[in-house]
C-alpha cells in the first residue's frame, strides 16, 4: 500500500470533490480509468463495452466498496456521454490535474516519464507494443480509506483489466471466442 499525499481535486456532478469524497463514506473505492481524451467527443468504445459489463454497484456497496469511473475529458463531455448511454455511474472529469498521469493511464513525456503496465517507453518499444507509449491507456486502480488517509492498493492495466470483463470470459469459453483480432 502506498499513501497517496498529493491532493487530486475532480469534477463531477455535485462540484469538485477529492479523492477522499469518491469513496462516498464507505472504505474501499474502484476507479475504472476510462479513456476519453477532453479533444475526443466520446469515450473510448472498449472503456463503454467495459462499463456496459460493470458490477451491480449496490453488490459492492453492500461490501463497503463504492466504484467511480475517471476520465480527463471535461465533466460537459462526460456528462453527455454518459446520458447517451443511460448510465448512473459515478463519473468524474480529472482535467487539469496529474491524476491520470500519476496513475499511467496518460502517457505524455511531456508531463511524466511514460510507464504504462509496468514497463517504460524502452521496454514497450523493444516489446512491439509502442501504442502504450502515448496518449490514454485503460486501467482499473483500488484505493482502501482509513480515517482521512487515501491508501493505492493494486492497479492493473492493459489485459488485465480484461478480467474483470464478464462477457469477455464466457466469450473465452465459447468454441468462437471472442470473435476479434
Amino acid at each position: 500500500m502506498v499513501k497517496i499525499a498529493k491532493e487530486y481535486i475532480f469534477d463531477g456532478a455535485n462540484g469538485p470533490t477529492r479523492l477522499l469524497g469518491l469513496f462516498e463514506g464507505r472504505r474501499q473505492l474502484i476507479i475504472h480509468h476510462f479513456m476519453f481524451d477532453p479533444s475526443w467527443d466520446e469515450g473510448c468504445p472498449s472503456c463503454t463495452h467495459f462499463e456496459n459489463d460493470r458490477p451491480h454497484l449496490p453488490h459492492l456497496h453492500a461490501k463497503d466498496t463504492s466504484y467511480a469511473v475517471v476520465s480527463r475529458a471535461p465533466l460537459a463531455k462526460i456528462e453527455a456521454y454518459k446520458q447517451r448511454m443511460g448510465w448512473t455511474v459515478p463519473w468524474y472529469s480529472s482535467f487539469g490535474s496529474d491524476f491520470n498521469y500519476d496513475f499511467h493511464v496518460t502517457s505524455d513525456e511531456a508531463i511524466a516519464p511514460v510507464f504504462y503496465n509496468y514497463r517504460t517507453k524502452a521496454e514497450h518499444e523493444q516489446a512491439g507494443t509502442p501504442g502504450y507509449t502515448k496518449g490514454e491507456q485503460p486501467g482499473v486502480s483500488v484505493f482502501l480509506r482509513d480515517g482521512d488517509s487515501v491508501f493505492h492498493t493494486y492497479s492493473t492495466f492493459a489485459r488485465g483489466v480484461e478480467l474483470l470483463v464478464p462477457t469477455a470470459n464466457y466469450l473465452d469459453l465459447a468454441p468462437l471466442g471472442r470473435q476479434d483480432a
